[in-house]
């Protein structure tokens, strides 16, 4: 008679690891719905500039004339005032070095500060866009009830308006930081044998449902933990001031606020041509390898004209700016992208990189599938914690 085996002991888990454990797992429950909510709206909005473009090519893209000439800024602006009712005051405009799209001209008014839900904290938010060859309004469109702009809104707070919504999403994501690490801790093999490699690294597709549901909350959590970290750490820059704060210290090494443009507009000195147009015609020669302008109207007497150099055709962080007296167009200050400290610099890019732009297309397609991976990984790790709960049940369950 062979001797038998000895039985093998489980490594015992140090006591930082069990804790470690349990919390991965009731903070995962209870974050779980809004990690699911956050990843759906985040996959929506990935595409939203070429879905729009996509359903809206006729409203967005206009034919190019031989001699290419646009119609003065300060007309298109009236014809867009005129698309609204008049009532309404164009408060920011962006043309584009593209030749066939069309010219945005957009309106904004607040409601209630102290209304509970996003519709009623806003009066109105209407986008006009022109042809500016022909001066012909392409499409109207109401932004406070866009498609995206409302997954935009419950990505941020649930519609809520009121600081709770983004308390919220804020602290979900905090604890879905500590999630993604935790979770790292959790998968990381013991050796790099093939067994454990394998196991680790790749989806067991003809097992079971069991193990399929538990590798694809391992593995593909391991795959998009790096990005899913980006999305994370970028959502907390918005949802939290002291993140924001503790960021752009890090970044710029200094305590300092970024220094404001200062300049205001002499009511004592006129022309007669439109400043506006001139403030425009000047910034056009100024930002000749932006890919889109954007102009503010002067709003007050002292105030000035903002002009914004966009350099990337769909991203924010990378811009100039230009202020020009309102009354003549004259050149008044120039704050270039170079002049920003790495705090600023870092800041501005927020936006680009939580929606994935930063790296164009591939960054975008990088996003939507960490957040579509996001999204899963509470239901998949809610079907991993019940299957061990029914199992210990039965296990518990006395012999007849």
């Amino acid at each position: 008679m062979s001797p038998a085996k000895p039985l093998q002991k489980k490594t015992k888990k140090s006591r930082i690891r069990r804790i470690s454990d349990w919390l991965h797992l009731w903070l995962g429950i209870i974050s779980g719905l809004v990690v699911f909510h956050l990843g759906i709206t985040g996959c929506i909005f990935a595409f939203q500039k070429e879905i729009t473009e996509l359903i809206h090519r006729k409203e967005l893209f206009v034919e190019v004339p031989a001699n290419k000439k646009t119609i003065p800024l300060s007309t298109l602006k009236v014809i867009a005032e005129k698309a609204l009712g008049e009532k309404k005051k164009i408060t920011f405009m962006s043309s584009y070095t593209q030749p066939d799209r069309a010219w945005e001209f957009g309106t904004y008014k607040p409601g209630n500060p102290k209304a509970f839900w996003y519709f009623d904290a806003i009066d109105y938010y209407d986008i006009v866009w022109i042809n500016p060859y022909t001066g012909k309004v392409t499409w109207v469109s109401d932004y406070k009830y866009e498609f995206f702009s409302i997954i935009k809104m419950l990505h941020w707070s649930f519609l809520i308006n009121h600081p709770i919504g983004q308390q919220i999403i804020g602290w979900s994501t905090l604890i879905f930081v500590f999630l993604l690490i935790s979770g790292i801790v959790m998968w990381w093999p013991k050796n790099l044998k093939k067994s454990n490699f394998d196991k680790s690294f790749k989806i067991k597709w003809k097992a079971k449902f069991k193990r399929i549901n538990y590798d694809m909350h391992n593995v593909l959590g391991f795959y998009v933990m790096i990005i899913c970290l980006m999305l994370a750490l970028t959502g907390l820059v918005w949802a939290f001031k002291w993140f924001q704060a503790t960021v752009y210290v890090v970044a710029s090494g200094s305590t300092s606020p970024p220094k404001a443009i200062i300049a205001k507009s002499d009511s004592t000195q006129t022309i007669k041509a439109i400043p506006f147009d001139v403030a425009f015609e000047t910034a056009q020669k100024v930002f000749k390898n932006a890919e889109r302008i954007g102009m503010s109207p002067a709003e007050g007497g002292s105030a000035s004209i903002y002009a914004t150099g966009y350099k990337g055709e769909e991203t924010y962080w990378n811009f100039d700016v230009l202020v020009f007296d309102q009354y003549t167009g004259k050149l008044l200050a120039r704050k270039n992208q170079s002049d920003k400290n790495a705090g600023e610099a870092v800041i501005g890019m927020n936006y680009d990189i939580h929606v994935g732009a930063i790296l164009g297309l591939p960054g975008k397609i990088m996003a939507f599938f960490a957040s579509l991976i996001a999204a899963s990984l509470p239901i998949t790790g809610f079907i991993i914690w019940w299957g061990k709960k029914k199992k210990k049940k039965n296990n518990a369950a006395p012999e007849n």
